[in-house]
């Protein structure tokens, strides 16, 4: 297949780009800058842009986002009309364009953020309430309802709502984790905190097996939830603090509440994430911390 993807240098973006590279596919990547695999075609593009024509192509992967580096909630930062434009206009832009191109499929990175219930104890299938409660969850619903109103036997459209994507991105060195690991290992003070989780070649393996069973849908539009672990910090920083001998006392558990996301529609199509395994070896794979001077706590 040839497959158009946005947002392909980005934390996300990489894992998918990476395995649609290992599916043998060829990739074109959209963006302002081409990325670091020579094999990938570039089309010069932006969420600003609002007119332009893209490649003949098989499928859209619509990843990017425009926001504030570092971040998905308050990702408007002080500017809150501009990311609302950007990402809402120039999502629906660039899957008008997808459209006009005569691509088959389009899967759209969208978030847990859309759901009413993502911040209470409750479990959140596809079909439970609608009602972001943050700039970020509804620039990601907006982008739904654009690409359902397209959908058509001709341009299927399929939502993927991620939760939080640990792991490194191939290509890079930092994780989403970087940081808060940094800090523990100095004996820094962390703030406790309890979310979903998902590794991101397990989000990638999502995405592959929709782009393969969507195409025999008949189904012109869906939903997808992806996640697969509600992780408390305490619990990451206990395997981080066993790996590498750290000392220092760990955080108290995170009071909650978070909505744990229902992924059997991902499963029963053959979706299996690594779970608390993969997490495992996650952590044990990453460099010994350079602040081994650890202190009893």
């Amino acid at each position: 297949m040839h497959i158009l993807i946005t947002g392909a240098t980005g934390q996300l973006g990489r894992f998918i780009a990476s395995r649609m590279r290992q599916e043998g596919h060829q990739i074109t990547c959209l963006g302002r800058a081409p990325s670091d695999n020579p094999a990938d075609k570039y089309v010069k593009w932006d969420l600003d842009d609002r007119v332009f024509e893209l490649p003949a192509a098989d499928a859209l992967i619509h990843c990017a986002l425009s926001h504030v580096p570092g971040k998905y909630r308050d990702g408007e930062g002080d500017d809150p009309h501009g990311f609302i434009d950007r990402n809402v206009e120039g999502t629906q832009a660039l899957f008008e364009a997808a459209k006009a191109a005569g691509v088959a499929q389009c899967v759209f990175l969208s978030s847990r953020a859309v759901y009413a219930g993502a911040g209470e104890w409750s479990v959140l299938t596809e079909e439970a309430p609608i009602d972001p409660d943050s700039f970020y969850g509804k620039v990601k619903y907006a982008g739904e309802l654009a690409l359902e109103m397209l959908s058509d036997a001709s341009f299927k459209g399929t939502v993927v709502r991620a939760t939080g994507v640990y792991g490194c991105p191939p290509g890079l060195e930092t994780h989403k984790w970087s940081k808060v690991l940094d800090d523990f290992a100095k004996g820094d003070a962390v703030i406790p905190r309890v979310g979903t989780e998902v590794h991101g070649e397990d989000l990638a393996d999502a995405v592959a097996l929709l782009l393969e069973k969507r195409g025999d849908s008949a189904a012109v539009f869906d939903v997808f939830n992806a996640s697969d672990m509600l992780l408390d910090l305490q619990d990451l920083l206990k395997i981080y603090k066993e790996t590498f001998g750290l000392e220092w006392q760990l955080p108290i558990r995170a009071p909650g509440p978070v909505g744990v996301m229902d992924v059997a529609k991902l499963v029963r199509l053959g979706w299996s994430p690594g779970g608390k395994a993969k997490l495992e070896r996650f952590v044990r794979s990453l460099p010994a911390p350079a602040h081994t001077e650890a202190s009893a706590g």
